[in-house]
Protein backbone atom coordinates (compact mmCIF):
# COMPACT_ATOMS: atom_id res chain seq x y z
CA UNK A 1 0.00 0.00 0.00
CA UNK A 2 1.11 3.25 -0.44
CA UNK A 3 1.60 5.89 2.50
CA UNK A 4 2.20 9.80 2.55
CA UNK A 5 4.55 11.01 5.05
CA UNK A 6 5.29 14.17 6.35
CA UNK A 7 8.09 14.39 8.65
CA UNK A 8 9.27 18.18 10.42
CA UNK A 9 12.43 18.68 12.14
CA UNK A 10 12.86 21.98 14.67
CA UNK A 11 15.91 23.74 15.07
CA UNK A 12 17.45 26.31 16.25
CA UNK A 13 18.17 28.67 13.12
CA UNK A 14 16.32 29.87 10.02
CA UNK A 15 16.44 27.65 7.11
CA UNK A 16 17.07 29.30 3.77
CA UNK A 17 15.42 28.54 0.26
CA UNK A 18 18.48 27.48 -1.20
CA UNK A 19 18.44 24.90 1.63
CA UNK A 20 14.91 23.45 1.04
CA UNK A 21 15.67 23.30 -2.95
CA UNK A 22 18.31 20.95 -1.90
CA UNK A 23 16.02 18.84 0.08
CA UNK A 24 13.70 19.03 -2.72
CA UNK A 25 15.98 17.35 -4.58
CA UNK A 26 16.90 14.81 -2.31
CA UNK A 27 13.37 13.75 -1.68
CA UNK A 28 12.25 14.01 -5.03
CA UNK A 29 12.76 10.39 -6.43
CA UNK A 30 10.65 9.51 -3.25
CA UNK A 31 7.40 11.61 -5.05
CA UNK A 32 8.69 13.75 -2.11
CA UNK A 33 8.11 17.40 -1.61
CA UNK A 34 9.80 20.36 0.87
CA UNK A 35 9.18 22.78 3.19
CA UNK A 36 10.40 25.38 5.63
CA UNK A 37 11.87 28.55 3.91
CA UNK A 38 12.33 31.26 6.08
CA UNK A 39 11.02 29.44 9.45
CA UNK A 40 13.37 27.86 11.85
CA UNK A 41 11.99 23.65 10.88
CA UNK A 42 12.35 22.17 7.68
CA UNK A 43 9.93 19.15 6.32
CA UNK A 44 9.31 16.79 3.74
CA UNK A 45 6.21 14.36 2.63
CA UNK A 46 7.28 11.97 1.08
CA UNK A 47 5.62 8.40 -0.49
CA UNK A 48 6.36 5.32 0.30
CA UNK A 49 5.10 1.63 0.32
CA UNK A 50 4.64 -0.21 3.03
CA UNK A 51 2.29 -2.93 5.03
CA UNK A 52 0.67 -0.37 7.78
CA UNK A 53 1.53 3.63 8.79
CA UNK A 54 4.08 1.89 11.64
CA UNK A 55 6.28 0.52 8.91
CA UNK A 56 5.59 3.37 6.36
CA UNK A 57 7.08 6.23 8.85
CA UNK A 58 9.93 3.90 9.34
CA UNK A 59 10.96 3.58 5.44
CA UNK A 60 10.10 7.59 5.39
CA UNK A 61 12.59 8.55 8.08
CA UNK A 62 15.06 6.62 6.74
CA UNK A 63 14.51 8.66 3.47
CA UNK A 64 14.44 11.59 5.49
CA UNK A 65 17.59 11.06 7.13
CA UNK A 66 19.39 10.39 3.95
CA UNK A 67 17.94 13.25 2.20
CA UNK A 68 18.78 15.62 4.95
CA UNK A 69 22.17 14.36 5.21
CA UNK A 70 22.45 14.49 1.75
CA UNK A 71 20.88 18.69 1.62
CA UNK A 72 23.47 19.45 4.15
CA UNK A 73 21.00 20.42 6.54
CA UNK A 74 21.79 20.38 10.71
CA UNK A 75 20.05 17.04 12.27
CA UNK A 76 17.33 18.43 14.73
CA UNK A 77 14.69 16.76 16.18
CA UNK A 78 11.85 15.60 14.48
CA UNK A 79 8.47 17.04 16.05
CA UNK A 80 6.04 15.88 14.23
CA UNK A 81 5.33 12.98 11.68
CA UNK A 82 1.90 12.39 9.74
CA UNK A 83 1.12 9.67 7.69
CA UNK A 84 -1.98 8.59 5.65
CA UNK A 85 -2.68 5.80 3.68
CA UNK A 86 -3.49 6.45 0.03
CA UNK A 87 -6.01 4.11 -1.10
CA UNK A 88 -8.33 4.30 2.02
CA UNK A 89 -7.60 7.27 3.83
CA UNK A 90 -6.29 5.61 6.82
CA UNK A 91 -4.16 7.80 9.53
CA UNK A 92 -1.21 7.14 11.06
CA UNK A 93 0.39 9.78 13.50
CA UNK A 94 3.05 10.42 16.09
CA UNK A 95 2.94 14.01 18.33
CA UNK A 96 6.66 12.96 18.93
CA UNK A 97 9.46 11.17 17.29
CA UNK A 98 12.64 12.40 19.28
CA UNK A 99 16.32 13.25 17.89
CA UNK A 100 17.87 11.64 15.41
CA UNK A 101 21.57 11.18 15.26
Amino acid sequence: MRWSVSLMAEGDRIIELEEVVELADAVAASNGIASGMGTSSYGAQIVVEADDGEQAVERALTVFTEAVAKARLPVWPIVDVETIAEDEDEFYGADEVGPRG
